[in-house]
């Protein structure tokens, strides 16, 4: 990567894209490039056009192609907006390392924790990635592969080079990887085995975003299974065929067996329910996820454990 800048104060930078890192999208390179800058502002130079690609404007979805001429303006890590460091925190620091599922030299599987977002920002300083970076120092390339809800624990993959960051993203694409979730819904599950229901992203005015099942959306596909039934809830298997933004728990809403602990699409009064027994958060885990890694002959399955207050819960559910 060639980059032409040589004064310690900003200058404008003008960079051509290495071949490994065709494919990332323009705004996680410049995360990685402007480190210390605010997103917000990340986003405000390429929204004004000061951000150019072979001299044309783009938008931070826009995906690096190699030999891509890339213009980034003179940016500062410090001016008239706050600054959102980085900051170390210990106790997220040995989480993460207490829970790594799996591990060698292109990828990272960690059993992620619910409540903790998978990167910084919106009101979050420091992430599931970030942390991870923070840990393992300035020398390795660690890339989301995918993302998880706020919520939403378990198999959460980080790539360790841009080679497997592509492999990956484009079995992705193919469906060739495997997700699998187990979740805890409303009532003794009675519906069909495979929702379809096409959903549409909205925005409110308060910036939260909103999925809702609409005619206008997007082909979506999950496949459920009954794991086991109690008395008034189901513990299944959930299979998401398109990743769509909350697919699983818009569809579980949609037909009838919201999620427990859902406070956006769930059932106020199940909820209520649910925390006596002990489940006081979202219960939907990415318990495995299956793939198959250049190096291996054979697929790789990694099995991510229910963390305590959710087995603790399915035993109150169970009488014992």
């Amino acid at each position: 990567m060639f980059t032409s800048s040589s004064h310690s104060s900003p200058q404008v930078q003008k960079i051509i894209i290495d071949p490994e890192y065709a494919g990332q999208r323009l705004d996680n390179f410049l995360f990685n490039k402007l480190k210390g800058v605010p997103k917000t502002r990340i986003y405000r130079i390429i929204r004004k056009g000061e951000v150019r690609i072979n001299q044309g404007r783009v938008k931070p979805d826009y995906r690096l192609v190699s030999g891509d001429l890339l213009r980034i303006p003179p940016v500062r890590k410090s001016d008239n907006e706050a600054m959102s460091p980085v900051t170390t925190h210990p106790a997220l620091s040995q989480k993460i390392l207490n829970d790594i599922l799996f591990e060698d030299d292109n990828i990272l599987v960690l059993n992620k924790p619910s409540g903790v977002a998978v990167h910084g920002g919106s009101g979050v300083s420091l992430g599931v990635i970030e942390a991870v970076r923070q840990l393992r120092g300035p020398k390795g390339v660690y890339e989301l592969v995918h993302r998880l809800d706020r919520e939403t624990s378990g198999c959460l993959m980080i790539a360790k080079n841009r080679a497997t960051l592509k492999v990956l993203h484009e079995q992705l694409r193919l469906q060739q990887i495997e997700k699998i979730y187990w979740t805890l819904v409303k009532g003794k599950w009675r519906s069909a085995g495979v929702v379809t229901a096409p959903l549409i992203k909205n925005q409110l005015s308060s910036g939260e975003r909103i999925v809702k099942v609409s005619p206008d959306g997007q082909p979506a596909r999950t496949e459920f299974r009954v794991l086991k039934m109690f008395s008034e809830a189901s513990l299944m298997e959930a299979k998401p065929r398109t990743g769509r933004t909350h697919q699983i728990r818009v569809h579980a809403a949609s037909v009838n067996h919201p999620i427990a602990g859902d406070d956006k699409y769930g059932d106020s009064l199940f909820n209520q329910s649910m925390r006596k027994k002990g489940l006081k958060r979202l219960f939907l885990h990415a318990r495995q996820i299956t793939l198959l890694l250049p190096d291996y002959k054979e697929p790789l399955v990694i099995i991510a454990p229910l963390e305590q207050s959710l087995e603790e819960g399915l035993a109150e559910l169970s009488g014992g």
